[in-house]
């Protein structure tokens, strides 16, 4: 073991009390929507997206919420652990052990929110925008919680800022984890945000910015990223990819769907005939 590199030793349980272990992984799910309730509520009083304070409140917590959560496990059992899953059922509920896909989580959002507009009547397109723009709040976050929990990690190497995960064996490896914290968290957030006002009023606009956004940090980042030992790498279209690049090919697919419905699109979205501004 090389002791001139950074050696994983973080607790993965913030409190424990009895049987009950409060996890950064659980929070950082929490915290991610909180976050995303507030910025969307902050924008509603202001009049700045076609919602009110109380709808923006409802997107994210009960919609957002469970379209993440269903989403992402079932995406996770769907996607990377089938098998396992059948021979222990139960393992399927068991999130706060880790183990959510993002590929699924925003397949699951995808749905949450058709059927929050079909209830509510407010264009699909521009809550998956709104939906599109808070999204990387999460996804940065739930990577630095799996940094904490010390999965995921990256490929062997021998960089200054290398560090070794116990579990991954003797070799230092990459931080991917905060690779992607940062790509598909901080700069994919800075820039929805930033452009947020120009794509707004264009429905699917944002959207299918984040799309490509997301696609193209996940592509570059799951180079430095150690596939999963039951999957390995795999071919796909003449090519040796990881799993989650094959799957990140979809995600391409919907932004070229709504890159095209928002150029062609006419209709615009336009703000509630009371944003409620007092609404706290």
């Amino acid at each position: 073991m090389q002791a001139d590199h950074y050696v994983h030793d973080l607790d993965p349980v913030l409190v424990q009390i009895g049987p009950l272990a409060i996890r950064y992984y659980s929070l950082a799910y929490l915290l991610g929507l909180l976050i995303g309730m507030w910025l969307l509520r902050r924008l509603a009083r202001q009049g700045r997206i076609g919602l009110t304070v109380e709808q923006a409140t409802d997107m994210v917590i009960p919609w957002a919420l469970l379209g993440v959560l269903l989403g992402g496990r079932l995406g996770y059992v769907l996607f990377y652990s089938l098998e396992e899953s059948l021979k222990n059922p139960l393992s399927i509920v068991q999130i706060w052990k880790g183990g959510m896909a993002s590929h699924g989580g925003i397949l699951g959002v995808i749905i949450a929110m058709w059927l929050f507009a079909r209830r509510t009547k407010v264009p699909f397109l521009h809550l998956f925008d709104l939906a599109a723009m808070t999204a990387p709040i999460g996804l940065g976050l739930g990577r630095i919680a799996n940094f904490i929990n010390g999965e995921l990690w990256g490929r062997t190497s021998d960089v200054p800022w290398a560090v070794i995960f116990p579990d991954a064996g003797p070799d230092p490896r990459h931080p991917s984890q905060l690779y992607q914290a940062m790509g598909e968290g901080l700069l994919l957030y800075l820039l929805l945000f930033v452009l947020h006002r120009k794509l707004l009023p264009r429905p699917g606009a944002l959207a299918a910015l984040f799309c490509f956004g997301y696609s193209l940090q996940r592509i570059i980042c799951e180079q430095f990223r150690e596939p999963d030992d039951h999957i390995g790498y795999q071919q796909f279209l003449g090519m040796t990819a990881t799993r989650g690049q094959i799957l990140t090919g979809i995600v391409i697919v919907v932004g070229v769907i709504l890159a095209t419905l928002a150029w062609k699109s006419r209709a615009r979205w336009s703000p509630p005939e009371d944003p409620d501004p007092q609404t706290a």
